[in-house]
């Protein structure tokens, strides 16, 4: 998996609908710890994911968005995901 090309973010936005998870270009381990370092590790509760711009995905990268589907299963609800073909490839991964 090749994360270079456009440097990554992870962002949590406030939306008149609940909060969104917002996931871009190449979002390796250092872009998760930073996240991470920002919010805490737990998962927030989100109404949706958009993960639609990403390039590339670190294994951090998919477990930060797996933990926020799952903390919303737990919670009865399904959130909405955004994916890019990257991350549309990892997540029918079984």
């Amino acid at each position: 998996m090749d994360l270079r090309g456009a440097p990554g973010l992870v962002r949590l936005l406030n939306t008149s609908e609940g909060g969104v998870l917002c996931l871009a270009g190449a979002v390796t381990a250092e872009v998760v710890a930073d996240f991470h370092a920002r919010h805490g590790r737990e998962p927030v509760p989100v109404a949706a994911i958009d993960a639609g711009s990403v390039t590339a995905m670190s294994p951090a990268g998919l477990d930060l968005v797996l933990d926020h589907l799952d903390a919303a299963a737990l919670r009865g609800r399904e959130i909405r995901v955004r994916r890019s073909p990257a991350v549309e490839a990892l997540l029918a991964r079984p």
